[in-house]
């Protein structure tokens, strides 16, 4: 078969190679005009050359001619079998090992058993475009084109590495064809390039046809991409200037506000204020930028949203309730407010009102002096509490100031009146101005509230209990302070009413009597 293959090659040469193409156009001298002794030189030259080349196309076909080469060689020993003498059990088993060696060897270059340039040539897929419809697309998209870029490459490398092994081996042809005309040795070897050539230049011509295919594919992927790309980016400047926009209008507000506005609480609400609609508005604004039905949006956004107000209402009346406490304008932060929750009992000032929460600090006060016996914790009140529970707020519009009081026993033989007037004196003394500042802080709150009963003048309260007279003294006292004034009054009225010989102050005591009688009013005994 071989040998029917090389004569019509041998036969076809002189036409073959008048339709054979130089892809590289290399300039070589005139092979017709070359004395026999150029030819050989330069054909042991090119031989070298292919060798030692590391040209994957030479590697591939190599494989493939050696594949056919040990196939032949299969052949043959198979039909030497066939005309051994069945007694030669020598010659029948050097055969058959001969033979397996020869498997084996195609076993390792099956790989190369026909079509060995497949993935050489094969156009690559390009495979689905990504559908850049926002910012974080760009970088896939970007990342698509350089694959694109990087498999065009390599594909064109593998083209100009085929076109130097087809110059070379163009070049041998044309060597082998003019030696062939002195010596009828080189006609084998002329068949068997050209049957090489053969194989390359058809290599040639599907790889030139993928590359044009591709080539035209890829402007297509690459100017619709590219456009995608450009359309996001400027897309994504307008928004970028939109949200700068926002940004800076609040910004400003925020500085007049800061200028104009010197209460300290209002600018925080209004801080508040604008900080919820700028970041609403930024929401929005890549909302509906990269939402291409908005009608859908809403519709689902209805069904979702009833569904989560059963699912979430907590949450939802939590926010309910920050717009009911910022705009209503019951509690601000700095307040110091009063909660009670499951028996108990929290006092404390406000550090923040979140949309979900009202952030309060514990102080020292009589409710942890009383009750919890702790203070210094940070406590956290859901805004929802506002529509289920009450909230006491001392300080609400300006108020700095509330009502305490203060309670002592005295014996019912003691002078009630002198008793309730020491009181009275002592708590005006030190209440003096909480009081003036009490009474103006009312004037104010007049145009907001009917407030028909504001004496906040100290007042002094008799009570007849089990052991003795009650003296209830009531005064106004700072909000944020009440344990040092209170402490304060308790100790200077203690010490008046130990200086009086005529006031006793009533406590649970035993007492051992000698005299007929129950020592009523005799202070002797």
């Amino acid at each position: 078969m071989l040998g029917l293959l090389c004569s019509s090659l041998a036969q076809a040469a002189p036409e073959q190679a008048s339709t054979l193409i130089n892809p590289l156009n290399t300039e070589h001298k005139d092979s017709t005009t070359m004395s026999q002794k150029e030819l050989q030189d330069e054909l042991v030259s090119i031989n070298t050359t292919l060798t030692q080349s590391n040209n994957p196309w030479l590697k591939r076909y190599t494989d493939y001619a050696n594949y056919n080469r040990i196939m032949r060689q299969m052949h043959t020993l198979q039909d030497e079998i066939l005309h051994i003498d069945a007694t030669n059990i020598s010659a029948l088993n050097e055969k058959r090992l001969a033979i397996e060696t020869l498997e084996r060897q195609l076993d390792l270059l099956k790989d190369a058993k026909s079509d060995p340039f497949k993935d050489l040539i094969q156009k690559p897929e390009i495979g689905d475009l990504p559908n850049i419809t926002n910012p974080f697309a760009i970088i896939s998209g970007l990342s698509f084109i350089n694959n694109l870029q990087n498999t065009k490459a390599a594909f064109e490398s593998n083209k100009q590495s085929l076109e130097i092994v087809l110059t070379l081996i163009e070049r041998k042809y044309s060597l082998l064809e003019q030696l062939s005309k002195s010596y009828k040795d080189y006609a084998k070897e002329l068949a068997l390039v050209q049957a090489e050539l053969l194989e390359f230049q058809s290599a040639y011509n599907i790889i030139s046809t993928s590359i044009d295919i591709y080539t035209k594919r890829y402007d297509e992927v690459y100017a619709l991409l590219s456009h995608q790309i450009h359309k996001q980016t400027f897309k994504l400047m307008y928004i970028a200037l939109a949200i700068l926009i926002s940004i800076g209008l609040a910004l400003g507000l925020k500085l007049l506000i800061k200028r104009y506005i010197t209460d300290n609480e209002r600018t925080y609400t209004a801080n508040k204020i604008i900080n919820f609609f700028n970041i609403t508005i930024i929401v929005l604004i890549l909302l509906f930028a990269y939402l291409e039905n908005v009608t859908y949006l809403v519709a689902v956004l209805g069904f979702a949203s009833a569904g989560l107000a059963i699912a979430m209402k907590d949450l939802f009346m939590s926010i309910l309730g920050w717009f009911v406490i910022v705009l209503g304008g019951s509690v601000h932060v700095g307040d110091r407010v009063r909660v009670e929750k499951d028996g108990s009992i929290y006092v404390g000032d406000v550090l923040d009102i979140s949309m979900l929460r009202i952030t309060m600090y514990e102080d020292v006060t009589l409710t942890s002096f009383a009750h919890n016996r702790r203070a210094g914790r940070i406590v956290f009140i859901p805004n929802n509490f506002v529509f289920t529970m009450m909230i006491a707020n001392y300080t609400h519009n300006g108020m700095q100031t509330v009502w305490d009081g203060i309670d002592f026993c005295i014996t019912f033989d003691s002078n009630a009146q002198k008793a309730q007037q020491i009181a009275l004196d002592i708590t005006a003394k030190h209440s003096k101005s909480y009081t003036q500042l009490t009474k103006s802080r009312l004037r104010k709150m007049r145009d907001r509230y009917s407030l028909k009963h504001a004496n906040v003048d100290p007042r002094v309260y008799s009570f007849i209990a089990t052991n003795g007279l009650v003296i209830s003294v009531w005064y106004q006292t700072n909000a944020y302070a009440t344990l040092t004034l209170r402490s304060q009054i308790s100790l200077e009225i203690m010490q008046a009413i130990l200086q009086e010989p005529d006031i006793f102050i009533a406590y649970e005591t035993t007492k051992f009597v000698q005299t007929p009688y129950d020592g009523f009013g005799d202070k002797s005994h």
